[in-house]
C-alpha cells in the first residue's frame, strides 16, 4: 500500500483541467477544479482495491504564464 498518490494538474487546451497520476495510468478531467477533485477521488477508487488504496491524494497544479518584457 502506498501512503499517497500524486496528480499533476494542468489547464486543458479545451478549457477546464486535466489530471494525470505520477507512476500510475490514471487520467481524468473536468470543467471546474472542484469537479476535478471529485473525479480524481473516483478514479483512484476505481484503480485501487481497498487494501491498496493510498491514504492521501496530493494535487500539484502546474500553471504556465508568459509575460512580456
Amino acid at each position: 500500500m502506498e501512503n499517497e498518490i500524486i496528480f499533476i494538474v494542468e489547464d486543458s487546451l479545451e478549457g477546464g483541467f486535466e489530471a494525470k497520476a505520477i507512476g500510475h495510468s490514471i487520467y481524468t478531467q473536468a470543467d471546474s477544479f472542484e469537479e476535478l477533485k471529485i473525479n480524481i477521488k473516483e478514479a483512484v477508487g476505481i484503480h485501487f482495491d481497498a487494501a491498496e488504496m493510498p491514504k492521501l491524494i496530493r494535487i500539484h497544479y502546474v500553471k504556465d504564464e508568459v509575460i512580456g518584457a
